[in-house]
């Protein structure tokens, strides 16, 4: 085949790009800074998520996706020109390369043209759209073409899918906008209302990934948390344990878990006993936060695991879609 396959995960939070025969190449920050004076994009990816919340007057860094959906269309399109520049190299326009680009099950007919014609502006030959539990199966090593039910629920950073799939296709599915960055805004909210304690999201991903639990941890573990005093004004810093956290996801965590229950209470019965034989599988960014596993088990009675490399399924499951899908028909 001339031309170079290539799968993209489009989140909310990160870009991940596969490529056929070398496995996921890219994991960059869906973040574009630009300077207002001039229009023109001063970074994209790391570089630029490192200016969030630090940038001066003129420079904006922006998520030019939100949920999972594109919310600026014109940066989005140069972000992924540059991503898929950066993936396979600068030969790109000499054979174009033929994209499968995921989206969330939820997105409207609307919205995935957006992508679509995104993707084809970027420089695609061929654009197949994929919905993200779909791909996120095939990632996690499932052989979805089976008649049996399996239950994914994909945390990404903007959107939570969860779906059963069997025999290659979605019987039963939900998406909600929450998930990891909400995750995040919880953090946020609590430090206010609890320390007084005004932080950026930089921060609040750090304590999420440090000491960020759904369910009480085995010892409670503390960490030193720096951020502006909001009623002196003034830098101030404050230590904040694994427990505060696990109040903090409370009310998001939960919303994850009724969405789940919501699916599974209108899957049809066969189904819900092989899902019940085969429990849940969890992917995406989200799936890493500690306790999601026990929390879901705890809810649902239905055993509950992480895919091995939750973070770059659905990239992967999208780059093999294709070859997935012909190899079985």
């Amino acid at each position: 085949m001339a031309s170079t396959d290539i799968g993209i995960d489009l989140g909310t939070a990160s870009i991940l790009v596969y490529v056929k025969g070398k496995g996921v190449v890219l994991n960059e920050p869906s973040v574009v800074a630009y300077d207002r004076d001039t229009d023109k994009i001063v970074e994209i990816g790391e570089e630029a998520r490192l200016m969030l919340g630090r940038t001066p007057g003129n420079i904006v860094a922006i998520r030019p996706l939100r949920h999972g959906v594109i919310s600026d269309y014109t940066t989005t399109e140069k972000m992924l020109k540059y991503f898929i520049r950066k993936a396979v190299g600068r030969n790109l326009f000499g054979r174009r390369p033929c994209i499968s680009v995921c989206v969330p099950s939820g997105v409207t007919e609307v919205e995935k043209r957006a992508v679509e014609t995104a993707t084809y502006n970027a420089g695609a030959r061929d654009v197949t759209i994929i919905e993200e539990p779909v791909a996120a199966a095939i990632g996690a090593g499932i052989d979805i073409m089976r008649p049996c039910g399996n239950l994914i629920v994909d945390i990404g950073g903007g959107t939570t899918d969860i779906a059963v799939i069997s025999l290659g296709g979605t019987v039963v599915s939900s998406s909600i906008k929450v998930a990891g960055d909400d995750f995040d805004d919880a953090i946020i909210r609590f430090m206010k209302k609890r320390f007084n304690l005004l932080i950026g999201d930089r921060t609040a991903e750090e304590i999420k990934i440090n000491i960020g639990t759904c369910y009480k941890r085995p010892e409670n573990i503390s960490m030193d948390v720096r951020g502006r005093n909001m009623v002196s004004g003034l830098p101030k810093t404050v230590t904040v344990a694994s427990d505060d956290i696990e109040e903090a996801l409370r009310e998001t965590t939960g919303q994850i878990v009724e969405a789940i229950k919501g699916v599974l209470e209108r899957t049809p019965p066969e189904l819900a006993a092989d899902i019940s034989d085969r429990g849940v599988v969890l992917t995406g960014g989200g799936a890493l936060l500690h306790g999601l596993e026990e929390l879901i088990e705890e809810k649902t009675g239905i055993t509950t695991m992480t895919a091995e490399d939750p973070m770059s399924a659905v990239a992967i499951g999208t780059g093999k879609y294709v070859e997935y899908f012909n190899g079985n028909v």
